[in-house]
């Protein structure tokens, strides 16, 4: 007995035969013709090297042995060492064994092979490489699979069926990856949990026996389909978002349109001289829809009465002082001049009987177009635009008027509107829009609104007007 008590019948063996020992990389024996192998003098000197498995896939193979060979089986497969940098092709046999100290070490017996360099280079190629390939017989048994594809599933990488996370998919292309190429994006099972792999398997003939074996390559394309999940996901949340938007817009409008009539016209009867029993009818009905109110307002979500933050430009007052020439009127007096735009034909009536109730004239339009045409012809002091309407909408007319030329452009415009959420609002301002009054309309809020925009309009026409001088 040799060293570590094995055996020196061994060491008669013409071809070379040496241990590894997979936990500390060295190797304790090795016959005469293994020392040859390696070029080494002596089993001291070739003891002292450091063999350990240093790129990922060496160690992936390495283990894979371990594996394999646990139970007594042994695995032929082909090996390129390269002692002192020098490539040799071998054919190895490798098993385990235990020695005396009952260390568990691999033994390699090698039959020294004349190989292509061509085929030398595509076979450490293969080895080395990042995709996972395997080969599989027809039933779906493994027959080789590089380290990369070890490295990946482990004891689960024998069989092609068992590394799908849904195995009726590994079926279906197992089966027609036996006729022809298939590719295909599949969820796996892997040493690191789940992951998506990119795969591709085809028809091809076992070098050693000739039947058809199905080749597999896979991609890791984990990554990108995190990423394009999380993409598509953040999509249908903007998608959802804005069908939200949408509704609320709807509702917001088919819910306070009528709302406006009941609560407006209510509070006009309430106010004027009726009856006792008349005008405690009007005040319940008044009451009633603004309960109706609150419970639209908690249902769809929505602040009402933010008034827009926004300044009249400073080129009105010039426009104004140019060409209007309307002589100072104090708050309520009948020159107050308004026109209102709106398709519906009661908030239309509601609105000037809120002006005539102050004395003040309001005439109206029944579409953005047809109020950007009474804009340019009529002298107004202050435009109030509905937002939804067919034709040409709020928005839209409200651009029209400010790109008009001369003094109407700087009429101040008010929007009257169902749909006063935040980003709604901050449309209006970008459109040109001044303020807002939210419906139902709040008689005091629209008076209040109206009669402060159309004062600064007037007083900036009196600051800029001419002074008069005595003849």
């Amino acid at each position: 007995m040799s060293s570590r008590g094995f055996d020196t019948g061994w060491d008669r063996l013409r071809r070379p035969v040496w241990l590894y020992d997979p936990q500390t990389g060295q190797k304790p024996y090795a016959n005469p013709a293994a020392l040859a192998l390696w070029g080494a003098d002596s089993l001291e000197a070739l003891a002292a090297r450091d063999f350990s498995a240093r790129s990922p896939a060496m160690k992936a193979r390495i283990r894979r042995l371990v594996q394999a060979t646990a139970h007594g089986e042994a695995v032929s497969e082909r090996w390129t060492f390269f002692p002192h940098g020098r490539p040799v092709a071998t054919q190895a046999t490798v098993s385990a064994m235990v020695d005396g100290a009952g260390q568990s070490l691999l033994l390699f017996e090698a039959t020294v092979e004349e190989v292509p360099a061509e085929e030398r280079r595509a076979a450490e190629a293969l080895r080395h490489a990042s995709t996972l390939i395997s080969l599989f017989d027809g039933d779906g048994a493994r027959l080789f699979s590089n380290p990369a594809a070890f490295r990946a599933y482990g004891d689960a990488e024998g069989s092609f069926v068992a590394r799908f996370a849904v195995p009726a998919e590994g079926v279906a292309m197992l089966a027609a990856a036996g006729a022809a190429p298939v590719a295909a994006l599949r969820a796996v099972h892997t040493c690191d949990g789940p992951r998506w792999h990119h795969m591709e398997a085809r028809p091809v003939p076992d070098p050693v026996t000739g039947r058809t074996c199905v080749l597999l390559d896979e991609q890791d394309v984990t990554l990108r389909v995190e990423a394009e999940m999380a993409r598509s996901a953040a999509e249908q949340k903007a998608s959802m978002a804005e069908a939200r938007q949408e509704f609320l817009t709807e509702m917001s409008h088919e819910l306070r349109t009528p709302l406006n009539a009941v609560i407006g016209f209510s509070q006009l009867l309430a106010d004027a001289e009726l009856p006792a029993a008349l005008n405690d009818q009007a005040r319940r009905i008044h009451a009633a829809g603004l309960s109706l109110l609150e419970v639209v307002n908690q249902m769809i979500a929505d602040p009402l009465g933010q008034p827009i933050q926004s300044q009249l430009r400073e080129t009105r007052a010039d426009a104004a002082a140019a060409d209007r020439g309307r002589p100072t009127a104090a708050p309520g007096e009948a020159s107050l001049r308004a026109l209102y735009v709106d398709d519906n034909e009661s908030n239309r009536a509601l609105v000037q009987a809120m002006f005539a109730a102050m004395g003040f004239v309001c005439e109206t339009a029944t579409d953005g177009q047809a109020g950007v045409e009474a804009a340019t012809s009529g002298d107004w002091d202050v435009i109030l635009m509905d937002i939804q309407m067919p034709v040409m909408d709020g928005i839209t007319a409200t651009r029209r008027i400010r790109a008009l030329e001369g003094p109407t452009a700087a009429t101040p415009i008010i929007a009257l509107t169902a749909n006063t959420l935040p980003a709604q609002i901050q449309t209006y301002v970008e459109a040109g829009m001044d303020d807002c009054v939210a419906k139902p309309i709040n008689m005091v809020e629209l008076m209040t609104k109206v009669s402060h925009w159309a004062q600064a309009c007037w007083r900036e026409a009196v600051i800029d007007e001419p002074p008069v001088v005595a003849g």
